[in-house]
């Protein structure tokens, strides 16, 4: 499938030199004709679970398996007579630990991650599909043609510039949890997703950190169906914290330098301030140019950490 042109720069690259030899070893079936299995995390959609199924059926992929995380209304059922695979927690644990189950649960060589609310129309796993040779992880990113509300559209704008920051490259959407990703991969990060709705960032993140190749294709989404169970303020917040994690376990320089230079900055600006105008110096001055010195001093600890243990994964790979 050729590169859509009517999207800007849809194409991200990572900086591994040859991140190919990783995967290729772990292929069973050719590239041409890969085993695909489709994950889909469900709470309470019995709505719309099943015309997705419908349509799912009409794709004669390997496996579809719905995770059912713990739904109070008919969606079991419904999967069940759809003919889809069905995982089940007893209780409701959240949407990336479906996510989760569904992942360990998949035997294909590639896994399709989307929702079950209707956001995210089957008819593009074909064409996401077909990029799968050539990257690691295909995204589809949300359009400005997609439904969305306002405030998710500027939190979304926001976390898409912070990651982007954090791993230097354009990030076009970084909450999408519709995905294609070679299997081998996305189980030897499983470990690291989280059980909330940060599991897509996290993926993200990992995946270009780890010098892997990612490509975002351009979709439209619709307007869910049914009411959105993402809480804008608390779930917004695990985003945040989310990103600084990643941050601190991929490139701590990144957030541990700013930090260090508004301490070093605001200490000495105060300090020159002080001796310029006062003729004289202060412990706070002192005290600030001192924290500064010390949080670049933790930064290089932690980066000197984090590439050994890069390192140590890449051998054990």
């Amino acid at each position: 499938m050729k590169p859509n042109a009517g999207y800007a720069d849809p194409t991200v690259l990572t900086e591994a030199a040859n991140p190919q030899l990783i995967m290729d070893a772990d292929y069973v079936h050719s590239d041409n004709d890969p085993r695909v299995s489709i994950v889909i995390p469900a709470y309470n959609e019995e709505e719309v679970i099943g015309g997705i199924l419908d349509e799912l059926q009409e794709g004669d992929y390997y496996e579809i398996i719905v995770v059912d995380d713990g739904s109070k209304d008919n969606t079991i059922a419904i999967a069940e007579e759809h003919g889809a695979k069905v995982v089940r927690h007893p209780y409701n644990i959240g949407n990336g630990a479906a996510v989760k189950s569904g992942i360990r649960a998949a035997t294909g060589d590639v896994i399709v991650l989307m929702d079950a609310d209707g956001q995210h129309p089957p008819s593009n796993i074909p064409r996401m599909l077909a990029l799968i040779g050539d990257y690691d992880m295909i995204v589809g990113a949300r359009t400005a043609e997609s439904q969305a509300q306002l405030y998710r559209r500027i939190a979304n704008a926001l976390f898409n510039r912070y990651a982007s920051y954090i791993v230097g490259y354009p990030i076009p959407d970084l909450t999408s949890g519709f995905r294609v990703i070679k299997a081998p991969l996305v189980k030897r990060f499983v470990y690291l997703l989280p059980n909330g709705y940060s599991y897509p960032s996290t993926i993200t993140i990992a995946m270009f950190r780890s010098g892997f190749r990612v490509r975002y294709e351009p979709i439209v989404s619709p307007a869910r169906i049914g009411v959105s169970k993402i809480r804008p303020l608390k779930d917004g917040f695990r985003f945040l914290l989310t990103i600084t994690r990643l941050g601190t376990m991929f490139v701590p320089l990144k957030i541990f330098l700013p930090v260090s230079l508004l301490f070093f900055g605001v200490g000495a600006s105060y300090g020159a301030w002080l001796l310029i105008y006062r003729t004289r110096f202060s412990n706070m001055a002192a005290l600030l140019i001192t924290v500064g010195i010390v949080v670049f001093l933790v930064g290089l600890i932690a980066e000197q950490i984090a590439l050994l243990r890069m390192s140590n994964t890449t051998r054990d790979d």
